[in-house]
């Protein structure tokens, strides 16, 4: 008898929603999808032409290993901080295969087998996979919410164990779409600081605002004074999530952030998972991603409108969100949500996720994609709207 590894229950066994929807798509029957989020199938006139001009632009294919990335790929990202006024130097930036992949290194980094990491709730529960892959422990703290989202720092503090050896922070979060602010930051920073913790920040979403703000901290690139790592890529910040372009830079006290870089030079070396021709065309690229990331954000306004367009009246309610691509509805607490989902799944052709997928801290919760094509968002939001005036 061979014998696998216990890293994760490997059996998923279907339940009735994931049974009813694979029958419909077997069926072929039109449905409504408020879940999307992938660019390349949300977006009608994706630039496939374009991308593939970039590649063909390509003129060498020589293969010049480099741990931390091509020198000349460090500079176009160092230069595209630039434009957004964050200043880094390539000598932080380590590029990788995708943020995933920077949190699998990270953890590598970090925490040994059986330690812990601190997640914020909710969040996207792709953590739990890869910190159980590299052996890793969560611990979560919450955000809370009183019309808008803030750090429970005294619930913070209290899942710091002996154990803890790093804290997570996604700003804006997914899904709540709530930026870290200032006053935060530097609480979390003095945490890092007396802890001895270092700060992992998943920033990916970070041009995706719905406003401006003069407290909200789009990055931890150039706060010095905790040790801390910087996650973007290519698959949101130019919506190309099949590029698989990522990266990772190194913030806080020189000595400190010296140390983090030799030791991840080491990790990316061992396995040189960057391809060279996304490196080499990573300038152009990004220039596409512009035209990208403006028809992205176009549409997540668009249809956020839609949301706060809702009367007070209604009986769905959008939650505060400041940003990112998803948004959450409060529904009538009549039902459970996995009620919700599949009666608008099999009665209404709408599919949207449940919020405790994300580990929502209050029940009657569902998450739909601002990145749907605005009118199935307007007729999705439509049916579920009349859905909820039955139950509430």
């Amino acid at each position: 008898m061979y014998r696998f590894s216990r890293r994760l229950s490997w059996t998923s066994p279907t339940n009735l929603f994931s049974q009813l929807l694979a029958q419909k798509r077997l069926d072929s029957v039109p449905l409504l999808d408020l879940t999307i989020s992938n660019p390349t199938e949300a977006l009608a006139a994706y630039p496939h032409a374009a991308i593939a001009s970039a590649y063909g632009s390509v003129k060498s294919f020589k293969y010049h290993p480099d741990p931390l990335g091509q020198i000349d790929s460090r500079k176009t990202i160092a230069s595209w901080y630039a434009q957004r006024s964050i200043n880094v130097s390539t000598s932080q930036l380590a590029l990788t295969a995708s943020t995933s992949e920077a949190y699998s290194l990270l953890f590598k980094l970090l925490v040994n087998g059986g330690e812990e990491v601190l997640i914020p709730t909710p969040s996207y529960p792709l953590f739990e996979y890869l910190a159980q892959l590299e052996g890793v422990v969560l611990r979560s703290y919450r955000l809370l919410y009183d019309g808008s989202w803030h750090v429970d720092f005294e619930g913070l503090e209290r899942a710091v164990t002996p154990a803890t050896r790093a804290i997570i922070l996604v700003s804006p979060n997914n899904p709540t779409g709530s930026f870290l602010k200032e006053e935060e930051v530097l609480r979390l920073e003095e945490i890092a600081v007396a802890r001895g913790l270092p700060l992992i920040a998943d920033e990916v979403f970070m041009d995706y605002a719905f406003a401006p703000s003069a407290n909200r901290v789009n990055s931890l690139i150039g706060r010095n004074q905790a040790l801390s790592f910087s996650l973007n890529g290519l698959s949101k910040s130019a919506g190309m999530p099949q590029m698989k372009l990522g990266w990772i830079a190194v913030n806080g006290p020189e000595s400190e952030r010296e140390q983090a870089l030799q030791r991840l030079e080491l990790l990316l070396d061992t396995y040189l998972s960057v391809a060279t021709p996304v490196q080499n065309a990573s300038g152009e690229l990004l220039r596409i991603g512009q035209s990208i990331r403006d028809e992205i954000l176009e549409r997540l306004l668009l249809n956020r409108k839609k949301l706060d367009a809702l009367p007070d009246a209604s009986v769905v309610h959008p939650l505060h969100c400041e940003g990112g691509w998803s948004a959450i509805l409060r529904v009538p607490n009549m039902w459970s949500e996995d009620i919700w989902i599949t009666r608008l799944l099999d009665e209404h052709g709408v599919l949207v996720q449940p919020g405790y997928f994300f580990d929502m801290p209050m029940d009657g919760c569902l998450l739909v994609s601002l990145l749907a094509e605005p009118s199935i968002f307007a007729e999705g939001l439509d049916r579920l709207t009349a859905l909820a005036r039955t139950a509430g």
